[in-house]
């Protein structure tokens, strides 16, 4: 059957009913979006002529599924998708520079330690060697951002974050901190290497890579976040440049930027990598974004 089905009289009718955009009150942006997906799937129903069955194990999946939404978003690239627009309204609006920005992912832990001067992450023992990482944040005219935080989170070297460790042996802020830099916007870091991981195995994210003949590997990478008073906040992540999965990372968090090739003396590696901010041009730039984060 042709899409034009979903065009016909009855269908949008039903769309429109659906959706409340004929009734009183409500939110009617949250109506329009949802008139609007709800038409997308029924148009690659049609299309594809998906058929009950199809239909109700999607849903299935989806419903087992839910507690990797956070991982299968960035999986399908939706979460970097979300990077490119942002981007593309900056430029748009003539705002460039800056360390590029990208995925959250869904492991950061609110309320770690803050700290500062010479930080070491690591509570855990970690049979594996050190990562030293420093740098610099400034902003756009180059100007030291002596008042900026940096938040870093990373694995530990079986590939798993504290808090989220199925084998439950981390602490909870394991490679964890909040980093308050120095006057000249300097931080400096060392913690033990963290090494790349997969989707859990079997999982959800793990059955849908399988069915499109994708896999579920991150390269070796670091997470932060910087915030200041009067700069936008940054979302981003640096990751190993000579990891094997930097140019094929199942999340499409590695962009043009953040890939620093660490300065590797046996298992041990250092990094230097400054951050650039831009300015802050309304009061929601300077936060963060409404996404749920877990708590310790």
């Amino acid at each position: 059957m042709n899409v034009d089905f979903v065009d016909s009289a009855a269908v949008q009718d039903l769309l429109d009913r659906a959706s409340g955009v004929r009734t009183e009150g409500g939110d009617a942006r949250i109506k329009a979006i949802t008139r609007d997906l709800i038409e997308a799937v029924m148009r690659a129903i049609v299309k594809y002529d998906i058929d009950e069955s199809e239909f109700w194990r999607a849903i299935t999946f989806f419903q087992n599924g839910a507690p990797e939404f956070g991982l299968i978003a960035p999986g399908v690239g939706i979460e970097h998708f979300l990077d490119l627009y942002m981007d593309a309204k900056d430029a748009d609006a003539g705002l460039t520079g800056g360390t590029p920005r990208t995925i959250e992912g869904p492991l950061y832990v609110e309320g770690a330690p803050l700290v500062e001067g010479e930080v070491n992450l690591t509570d855990d023992a970690d049979d594996t060697g050190t990562l030293i990482m420093n740098g610099s944040v400034r902003g756009p005219d180059g100007e030291p951002v002596g008042n900026a935080i940096v938040h870093v989170w990373h694995a530990n070297s079986k590939g798993f974050y504290s808090h989220f460790d199925p084998t439950g042996e981390q602490t909870p802020f394991n490679n964890r901190r909040r980093i308050r830099v120095d006057s000249d916007g300097r931080y400096s870091f060392r913690s033990r290497m963290p090494n790349g991981y997969s989707v859990p195995p079997g999982g959800a994210t793990d059955r849908l890579m399988s069915t499109l003949g994708r896999h579920g590997n991150r390269p070796a990478h670091v997470h932060f976040f910087i915030e200041a008073p009067g700069y936008r906040t940054l979302t981003t992540q640096i990751n190993f440049g000579d990891d094997p999965f930097a140019a094929d990372d199942f999340a499409f968090g590695t962009r043009e930027g953040l890939l620093p090739v660490p300065n590797r003396q046996g298992d041990s590696a250092s990094i230097a990598f400054d951050f650039r901010l831009q300015r802050a041009t309304t009061e929601k730039d300077e936060g963060f974004s409404s996404r749920t984060r877990a708590t310790a």
